[in-house]
């Protein structure tokens, strides 16, 4: 059986690649300490799964839910943009459930993209990004993120004849996998653009709420004008601890979070009810507990940020998301991360994975604790 040509012409996808090495010497009984991939360590809060026990004996919960989500969900979804981000959008219509944020990217380009459209997405960036691109048929074009720009998109940069043909633009603030976040400039220069040209923009939040509680990350929402070219996806995966669980949302732009809801309507049913509720409830009560992941990966942050520098690689300084992004003082990052793995059982994700202008450069995730990511330390020093 062949597979189709949609599925041949996908590159293969970094953390499955990650996941086979690791198992490979996991069965020969290595401990590995695994800084590669964002699926937090901890635990979700006992509230929020007793909250999702209480939903389960819900008359009529366990029957198909809402392809939009359900109206507690939304509700909750709308308040907490409003509170923590500043962002108004309502619930009925510019917001829409999801199975997690990284099946709603790929059901949104689906939905948008037609056979040889324009996506303009960062590098390095999520790489599901340009995989639904591939599968829709679409074609990219890779805009760097360096260093001397902060992290931060050099539009200019970008040819005018691919904005005359781009349908949109991606953008990824807090950013996966550097950490950056965005400035009020870079989100009023891509809509400024998006009207210009007539394309939408994407912002994935996925990590905006796990960032220092002082100072979160700003949500494109909250820029005027935000709503009238652009969408942005959120995931509970990270603020609650619930990767497992599947739940995120998007909102913004009606037309387009319509579109959305349109093929999903096609390909799935939507999250399942009872999870939803629980995530409701645990949005209008669980502060304390977000207050504290946050803080627990700050502590995390600055411990490896500190033994990086002092081992001589440059560090990107961010109070955002759960990943440092670190520039090695030479060599390809496959073969440093390669190393790392074999030698030192320490596992370590390539820049290179997430595109050409990665390279050089290589993502250690914060979701070990303190006293794993000390031994992860020792074991990199003693090579």
């Amino acid at each position: 059986m062949k597979p189709a040509k949609r599925l041949q012409n996908l590159p293969p996808y970094l953390f499955a690649e990650l996941d086979r090495a690791k198992k490979k010497l996991r069965d020969e009984g290595a401990d590995i300490i695994d800084l590669s991939i964002g699926d937090p360590d901890m635990e979700p809060p006992a509230q929020l799964k007793q909250y999702l026990a209480d939903a389960l004996n819900t008359p009529e919960i366990h029957r198909y839910p809402s392809y939009a989500g359900c109206p507690e969900f939304r509700k909750a979804v709308s308040d907490w943009m409003s509170k923590r981000h500043d962002a108004n959008v309502d619930p009925d219509g510019e917001v829409l459930g999801l199975i997690g944020a990284k099946e709603g990217i790929v059901h949104f380009v689906m939905a948008t993209i037609n056979e040889g459209d324009m996506v303009v997405t960062p590098s390095p960036g999520y790489p599901p990004y340009i995989h639904a691109t591939i599968l829709a048929g679409g074609k990219t074009h890779e805009f760097p993120l360096t260093p001397d720009t902060d992290f931060q998109p050099d539009f200019d940069a970008v040819p005018a004849d691919v904005w005359k043909k781009a349908k949109i633009l991606f953008l990824n603030y807090p950013n996966n996998p550097t950490s950056a976040t965005a400035t009020r400039e870079t989100f009023e220069k891509a809509i400024e653009l998006a009207r210009k040209y007539d394309f939408i923009v994407v912002n994935d939040a996925a990590y905006i709420d796990v960032a220092s509680p002082d100072d979160l990350p700003l949500s494109i929402l909250a820029v005027p004008g935000a709503k009238d070219v652009a969408i942005e996806f959120h995931s509970l995966s990270k603020t609650f601890n619930i990767c497992g669980w599947r739940i995120g949302w998007c909102a913004g732009n009606k037309d387009i979070v319509g579109l959305v809801g349109r093929f999903k309507e096609s390909v799935d049913s939507g999250a399942f009810t009872a999870i939803q509720h629980a995530c409701a409830k645990g949005m209008a009560t669980l502060e304390d507990h977000i207050v504290g992941m946050q803080g627990i990966y700050m502590t995390r942050r600055e411990a490896i940020t500190k033994q990086l520098s002092l081992m001589g690689l440059q560090v990107l300084r961010s109070n955002a998301g759960f990943y440092v992004w670190a520039k090695l003082p030479s060599g390809k990052s496959t073969d440093f991360c390669t190393n790392l793995l074999e030698k030192a059982h320490v596992a370590a994700t390539p820049g290179l994975g997430f595109g050409k202008h990665g390279e050089g450069y290589v993502r250690f995730s914060l979701t070990a604790s303190t006293e794993r990511i000390g031994e992860a330390i020792e074991r990199m020093a003693k090579l």
